[in-house]
């Protein structure tokens, strides 16, 4: 399952629209929600799930949100829930819902993500995240926050990719959409200052068995697919965080887990269009472990041991099967850490270090593969 959206995802997805995308709808958020053009938002006329920001926006507390009064908020003049918040909001352009397949199928786009005072003047690397859901909901809305985060430091650009889900069509179309969504990013580099030989991805659960597939499948004839204007255009990644995501659809249901994955209703026989076991190599075909080689980029696979949807073991072979082929990888144990929604900060430090130090040549030090504790419980996904 996915977490519900975050106040401070929705908060960004509804300020942090870039000009161009803003002319480009019609106008601002601020001038979309004012139905009857009095200059002014009363808590009707936002969306129901924008509502609950209302009360810190509305400084003067007269019932109505103002230009003035938003304009306070963004730059931390009026009171929030968090001053990180403020610095997220008013450091980050968000271009939302751009088509990167030739389409106009909504699943086929993806958010980007500029910082407004980007650090130096080299082309910024790109981080790409990728949602999770099972293949089967989920939206690219999920990741924004952290991204970002990640975002307003200046040092990154970051993309969030949405992709067709299982119940609108089988694999591959999800590995040909993430692919089609690298090489628009990719050839679309220099208009949004992001180097394109500088691209990482990040994806928890089924977005973790994707960036898995975009790491070891790059060069992968049958991956690639066919869509989007720039088909000659590389989709090769230079880095992978891999957070407890599918690696070996075969071996998935022989561990212990609360999903029966070899039953014609789990996550993985939806995904193929049929059980695991009757359609065993569209189910090789699908698996990262499938295509390692030893020119794969670096990976981060983080993982907790007690994960009962994604067992354990499934990163446990994958990093295995990676260092044996050459390829320079990292595994983390979470301990005591079920399926993601880890409280403990120590892992996202770890992620920006590998990061910093693939994308930006950071010098890091050692990043430790020493186990991390889950932190405090965190509500079943």
């Amino acid at each position: 399952m996915q977490r519900p959206t975050s106040w401070l995802t929705l908060t960004i997805l509804w300020f942090c629209t870039s000009p161009v995308q803003a002319q480009q709808a019609g106008g601002t958020p601020f001038d979309r929600y004012d139905a009857n053009k009095d200059g002014k938002l009363t808590r009707d006329e936002l969306p129901e799930r924008l509502r609950g920001r209302f009360n810190a926006i509305d400084a003067n507390k007269d019932g109505s949100i103002s230009p003035e009064e938003q304009r306070a908020f963004l730059t931390g003049q009026a009171p929030t829930q968090s001053g990180s918040e403020v610095n997220v909001l008013t450091s980050v352009w968000l271009e939302k819902d751009l088509p990167y397949a030739g389409t106009s199928n909504p699943r086929q786009t993806l958010i980007l993500l500029l910082p407004r005072n980007p650090r130096g003047d080299r082309p910024l690397p790109l981080v790409v995240n990728i949602h999770g859901g099972a293949w089967q909901s989920g939206d690219k809305s999920s990741g924004v926050a952290q991204l970002a985060a990640l975002v307003a430091t200046g040092d990154y650009a970051a993309a969030s990719i949405g992709y067709r889900l299982s119940g609108e069509s089988a694999w591959p179309a999800q590995i040909h959409d993430c692919k089609a969504a690298i090489r628009w990013l990719r050839a679309n580099a220099e208009r949004y200052h992001i180097d394109p030989d500088r691209i990482g991805v990040m994806g928890g659960s089924a977005g973790g068995h994707l960036v898995a597939m975009l790491g070891t499948g790059g060069d992968i004839p049958e991956l690639e697919g066919n869509l989007g204007p720039y088909k000659g255009v590389g989709s090769r990644v230079k880095c992978v965080v891999d957070e407890f995501g599918p690696s070996d659809l075969l071996t998935i249901g022989d561990y212990p887990s609360s999903i029966d994955h070899k039953e014609p209703g789990s996550p993985e026989s939806k995904l193929i269009g049929g059980t695991l076991l009757d359609h065993k190599e569209l189910a090789r075909a699908a698996s990262p472990i499938t295509y390692i080689s030893k020119d794969d980029p670096p990976f981060l696979i983080i993982h907790g041991d007690q994960d009962m949807t994604v067992p354990f073991n499934q990163s446990e072979r994958f990093a295995r099967a990676l260092k044996e082929a050459g390829v320079d990888v990292l595994f983390i144990r979470i301990q005591n850490g079920g399926h993601g929604n880890f409280r403990n900060p120590e892992v996202a430090n770890r992620i920006r270090k590998f990061f910093d130090k693939n994308l930006r040549d950071q010098d890091v030090g050692t990043i430790s593969e020493e186990s991390i504790p889950a932190g405090e419980a965190a509500p079943k996904r």
